[in-house]
């Protein structure tokens, strides 16, 4: 557990540490262009989940994550023997949804900067913390449906 604790505070720095240089680099709902009509690091606030659904939601959002972070552990980290992939997997998870929680709880909304236009598609502005959720549990499901091809149960 002290590994997956580590890897968790060292993504939630990393997480707050970027949104402050954002914040304090850009002006809110201004776009900077790094590659030219593709990729652009943009300051806007988030008071939803992804795509903006449950917009205005907060405190029912707050609720689902620490109900979100209590199931993770106690099905899927407690009593399990992790191997360093999971491990990583679970501190990734976990950093993403607290550098989450903390914007939530501080400031009522989150902060997101990174803006991908893709082929014309302008996608929604996200962050690491949701890159972070989206990776490892991608990475999780993967490893999950891996183990079960191959028998391997991880109790």
């Amino acid at each position: 557990m002290k590994k997956i604790i580590g890897i968790t505070l060292i993504s939630i720095v990393l997480d707050q540490l970027i949104k402050i240089i954002i914040t304090n680099s850009i002006s809110f709902n201004t776009s900077i262009e790094i590659i030219k009509d593709f990729f652009y690091l943009s300051y806007v606030r988030n008071y939803g989940a992804a795509w903006s659904i449950l917009n205005g939601q907060g405190t029912f959002l707050i609720i689902v994550a620490f109900i979100s972070m209590f199931l993770i552990y106690f099905l899927l980290i407690r009593q399990q023997k992790l191997k360093h992939y999971d491990i990583i997997c679970y501190g990734l998870l976990y950093g993403g949804i607290i550098g989450n929680l903390i914007d939530r709880i501080r400031l009522g909304y989150v902060i997101d900067y990174l803006d991908f236009n893709l082929i014309g598609y302008s996608f929604p502005v996200f962050n690491l913390a949701d890159s972070l959720i989206v990776i490892s549990v991608f990475l999780i499901v993967i490893g999950l449906l891996k183990e079960e091809k191959n028998g391997i149960s991880s109790k």
